[in-house]
């Protein structure tokens, strides 16, 4: 399918600047999202009539459902329980609008694409560079974190952390020997990891065993001796000088502190708030559990509960902190089903496509797995599907890894067949020269 080389070019740039800007410039990830948005629905309207161009729709079924699915049942939900709330679907109608940018991402080249993983790299440098340049009198400290005037920390440093990681899982589609390409994604990570770490973002750090894992198995670390001893060597002495640090001390420290504490009945703790909050949200489900109280009416029913004293006034909260407990308490199971859906549809294609032997399919996967795991693991303890800087990112992100496998796939499949056909064609010329 062919498209205007100026629409080609200005997908391309979108999708490096999007990332790049997501950390330090309100609502850039945004603009440029709905950028693309507009590019996607004129190419749609123009090939509506051409045969193939909904075919991923079919073709990746999972990941359609799972992005439609919070969106629909959310919908519905208003529409049962009679009451309308459209903020509540701000955030996650990011993933629907995310399914025809990735119609128009799998027609174009996929050299092209994977200008996405640059746009990680440069938006992990800015903010450490950021850190860097704008540190408050005395420096990053627990009591002044680092994040940003959008959102708070939390968010702030698992979104630095995913970018520095993804900086060097899409190194595996650009020439991973040239020094200087790796010097610069190695610099990526370490800019996005440190603006992590004044953060003090421990719950995301949960994250960093896992993509660490991910990278062994996509560089293959696991299946020689010397790489192993290698790998091993290197992360232990990362780790061991990380670990080492008055600041991860610390907040290692104040996790064991506030278990300490809570085995001696104090919950008035950032964890025990938490564990507090957490089983609040079980009873409403137990109260509630089909549709649950209402997306956007947890807040006015831990309100409820504090006034007749089942739960304490200090954790009445408009979120559970953790994806799974929002969603438990606001929408049931049928909640929690969407939930389940959304996260197999986002990870399923990527985990089929992790052991292929082209660079470009193998490192679209190995990076798409690392975003659809890190939005589990950070939604333990936070809500990931709430910010908009975050779902906006999240749903471009899944959609361009995704269509980079498969313009991809569909440009070795033509390859093969020009090569499989050149043969027949010699063969062809040769009898009609004999004839």
């Amino acid at each position: 399918m062919i498209f205007a080389s100026s629409l080609v070019w200005l997908s391309t740039a979108l999708l490096f600047l999007a990332p790049a800007v997501n950390l330090v410039w309100r609502g850039g990830t945004g603009y440029c999202f709905f950028a693309i948005l507009a590019l996607a629905l004129g190419a749609a309207v123009a090939n509506r009539r051409t045969p193939g161009y909904f075919s991923g729709l079919r073709t990746y079924r999972w990941f359609t459902i799972g992005m439609l699915a919070f969106v629909v049942a959310i919908g519905v939900q208003q529409l049962v329980m009679g009451y309308w709330l459209p903020r509540q679907l701000d955030a996650l109608s990011r993933f629907v609008l995310a399914i025809p940018i990735f119609l128009l991402l799998r027609q174009l080249p996929s050299r092209h694409l994977r200008v996405i993983g640059w746009g990680c790299a440069a938006g992990a440098l800015a903010v450490g560079i950021w850190a860097l340049i704008d540190q408050p009198a005395g420096g990053w400290t627990d009591a002044n974190r680092l994040n940003n005037s959008y959102t708070n920390a939390i968010p702030f440093g698992d979104t630095a952390l995913l970018l520095a990681f993804l900086s060097v899982f899409t190194l595996g589609w650009d020439k991973p020997r040239d020094w200087r390409v790796l010097g610069l994604r190695l610099v990526a990570l370490v800019a996005g990891g440190y603006a992590s770490y004044l953060s003090g973002t421990r719950g995301g750090w949960l994250a960093v065993p896992l993509f660490v894992v991910l990278l062994g198995f996509q560089y293959q670390w696991f299946v020689r001796k010397k790489r192993l001893l290698v790998a091993t060597l290197v992360i232990a002495i990362v780790a061991g000088s990380l670990l080492s640090t008055e600041r991860i001390q610390k907040r290692i420290s104040e996790a064991t502190s506030d278990v300490s504490m809570l085995h001696q009945g104090d919950d008035y703790t950032s964890l025990g708030l938490r564990l507090q909050l957490w089983n609040a949200s079980r009873q409403i489900f137990l109260h509630h559990p089909v549709y649950g109280v209402g997306k956007g009416h947890l807040v006015d029913e831990l309100g409820v509960m504090a006034k007749r004293g089942e739960v304490k006034t200090e954790i009445v909260n408009e979120r559970a902190h953790s994806d799974f407990f929002s969603t438990l308490a606001e929408m049931g199971a049928v909640g929690v089903a969407c939930l389940l859906l959304f996260y197999y549809g986002i990870s399923v294609y990527f985990w089929r496509h992790r052991l292929s032997s082209d660079p470009a399919i193998r490192a679209a996967a190995y990076a798409g797995l690392a975003v659809a795991t890190s939005t589990v693991i950070f939604g333990l303890t936070i809500d990931v599907l709430v910010p908009i800087m975050v779902t906006v990112l999240l749903a471009l992100l899944v959609a361009a890894f995704l269509a980079v496998i498969d313009a991809r796939t569909r440009e070795l499949q033509t390859a093969q067949a020009a090569a499989s056909a050149a043969p027949q064609a010699k063969k062809r010329e040769a009898h009609g020269v004999k004839a």
